[in-house]
């Protein structure tokens, strides 16, 4: 069962159309009970770095969340802030990430992005990086795919970046530690590409 974790952030609704219109069994969860029978998790995000934990902490899944992700190895996919999430901190505030993938998120510096304004808002080609991962079966190298965001995760170690692009910096945009992923881009608003990967972590 795909299972959205609602904890009051992120597109719900848009990740619940989709997985319908796929005809993949999905349901939303609100509390621990729900979450236990996930066989795949979606971990959306929106808003600040902490607030965002503090959400998630006070929804009470987050003990069932780390059960499932990191002693049963349920595939879980964070995604904008979700991916954020993922990493052990964030320049953004001041509370402890999930630690689920070696990292921390940093804001863009304006020398890094020289004219580029923020946030880093609209479409940008996706490179996939260390080989075909799964997630991107039947997804063309160098698709674009919509993005909304000021800070970006600096993985820790290189074979865990599957995805980067550039905005005025080359900045890692995919994530993979074993049935852990993240992306920073949205798939609920990147139409066909968007699906597809969606598509790809259901069939996981």
């Amino acid at each position: 069962m795909i299972t959205i974790v609602d904890y009051g952030l992120g597109n719900i609704k848009a990740f619940q159309h989709i997985y319908n219109q796929l005809n993949l069994d999905c349901v939303v969860a609100r509390d621990t009970d729900t979450l236990r029978n996930a066989s795949k998790i979606i971990l959306p995000g929106v808003g600040s770095f902490d607030f965002a934990m503090l959400s998630l902490n006070k929804s009470g899944m987050r003990e069932t969340l780390d059960e499932l992700v990191l002693t049963k190895n349920i595939p879980i996919l964070g995604i904008c802030v979700g991916m954020q999430m993922l990493s052990n901190s964030s320049e953004e505030g001041s509370l402890d990430g999930l630690g689920y993938v070696d990292g921390s998120v940093k804001r863009f510096s304006r020398e890094q992005l020289a004219d580029y304004p923020l946030p880093h808002m609209g479409w940008n080609v996706v490179e996939q990086e260390g080989g075909k991962d799964h997630l991107f079966n039947n997804i063309p190298n160098t698709e674009r795919f919509y993005f909304l965001h000021s800070y970006y995760f600096d993985c820790a170690h290189e074979l865990q970046k599957i995805a980067s692009a550039e905005y005025g910096v080359k900045f890692t945009c995919g994530v993979r530690n074993n049935n852990i992923y993240g992306i920073q881009f949205h798939p609920e608003k990147s139409h066909a590409a968007g699906i597809n990967l969606l598509a790809n972590f259901g069939s996981m």
